[in-house]
């Protein structure tokens, strides 16, 4: 039967960063609070405590994936929303901000905003191997630093950071830790105590629960100002009522990411090592960061001589969707920031592209996937050497 690509079960899915399809025993966990258990949580009758017992359950689902504590963790609509709270809070009296130049636009562009308010922002750049360097984060740690921001995994590159070596020095000096887990949840072990963090972020949709939801862990005793306000909900740290059937979603997505870790690590890998593996046999092919810690799913990689965003489209064309690491800015595509920032020049930036691969995805996709890149690549390549 033909491949009809005007459906999206008849596409290769390899853009799981972006987001990723919701596991079918999430839906169906949420489907009942869609309809008969539709009560709001703050209400004192019997529908609304039925609410408020499915959000403590996933309270408790999402503290027991990362090691915490139920009363610990905040719901929220988005690891967005929660960067936000967090760095607004820490930045409400002035001093300094330490972030990594990896972090997600949620930090990294809120801190550029707030810099000149009073607010001291340090930026610190990655090696060439895309991790920050533990040392010269904490070089730029003075007496006057609010906050320290560093990602668990870089949503392009995969590359993994030094986050429990960090947090670990910064809780001798008194200095909290944020860090943006979203990525890297539910594809590798994420213990908050271990890790030494005050405030971590994660997100569902990205690992396999709905779009929506997010939490935010704040440790027992870390400072925190709501950023949503006028309403009790979520402890008065969050003002809003309750998502509930995007929340149930998270918890049962956070409960079968605890029980499955091992095994879903493992498929990821198995799909990433194939398609590095043969990738690597075309001509002028760059895997950034191979060789640095990096999450089981992502690989980065940058086509000589190639426009990575004709080459996307081409690929979804043909039926396979990948990602570039570019961001449209009105209507002109700028070099991805991460890559200027460990020290990629603008033209192998603008070559690269983000593959992502997640529980959905078979061998077979990835075999079918290199052939196709590989004739594409060939073609536009052969476009570029013809003189016009």
């Amino acid at each position: 039967m033909a491949t009809d690509l005007s459906r999206p079960e008849d596409r290769a899915y390899f853009d799981h960063n972006a987001t990723s399809p919701p596991d079918p025993r999430v839906v169906e966990a949420m489907l009942p609070h869609l309809g008969v258990l539709h009560g709001n949580p703050s209400s004192v009758h019997a529908v609304g405590q039925a609410a408020r017992a499915a959000v403590e359950r996933a309270r408790r689902q999402v503290a027991e994936l990362l090691g915490g504590s139920a009363p610990e963790v905040l719901f929220t609509s988005s690891g967005t929303e929660a960067n936000n709270a967090v760095v607004r809070a820490a930045a409400a009296g002035g001093g300094r901000l330490v972030v990594s130049s990896l972090e997600h636009p949620s930090i990294r562009v809120q801190a550029e905003e707030l810099a000149g308010q009073d607010i001291d922002v340090v930026s610190v750049t990655p090696g060439p191997d895309g991790i920050v360097s533990a040392d010269r984060l904490l070089d730029a740690v003075n007496e006057d630093t609010r906050l320290v921001a560093l990602m668990l995994a870089n949503n392009e590159l995969g590359t993994l950071q030094p986050v429990a070596e960090v947090g670990r020095r910064l809780r001798d000096r008194g200095v909290p830790l944020l860090c943006d887990a979203v990525q890297a949840v539910g594809k590798v072990a994420v213990d908050v105590h271990e890790l030494h963090v005050d405030y971590l972020t994660l997100g569902g949709h990205k690992f396999h629960g709905p779009i929506g939801a997010a939490a935010l862990w704040v440790r027992g005793g870390a400072p925190f100002e709501a950023l949503l306000v006028g309403g009790g909900q979520e402890r008065h740290r969050r003002a809003s009522t309750e998502n509930v059937p995007a929340i149930v979603g998270l918890g049962v997505a956070s409960e079968i990411a605890a029980n499955e870790l091992a095994e879903r690590r493992r498929h990821l890998q198995e799909l990433r090592d194939r398609f590095e593996q043969r990738v690597t046999a075309l001509a002028g092919v760059t895997i950034h960061c191979a060789g640095s810690p990096r999450l089981p799913h992502t690989s980065h990689v940058a086509f000589e001589g190639v426009d990575a965003q004709t080459l996307l489209i081409r690929l979804d064309l043909r039926g396979f969707a990948v990602s570039t690491g570019a961001a449209c800015a009105s209507g002109v595509v700028e070099p991805s920031a991460t890559l200027l920032a460990m020290g990629i020049d603008a033209k192998e930036a603008l070559a690269s592209l983000r593959i992502s691969f997640g529980l959905t995805n078979t061998p077979a996709e990835i075999d079918a996937f290199l052939e196709v890149l590989q004739e594409e690549v060939a073609k536009l390549r052969h476009t570029a050497e013809v003189p016009v």
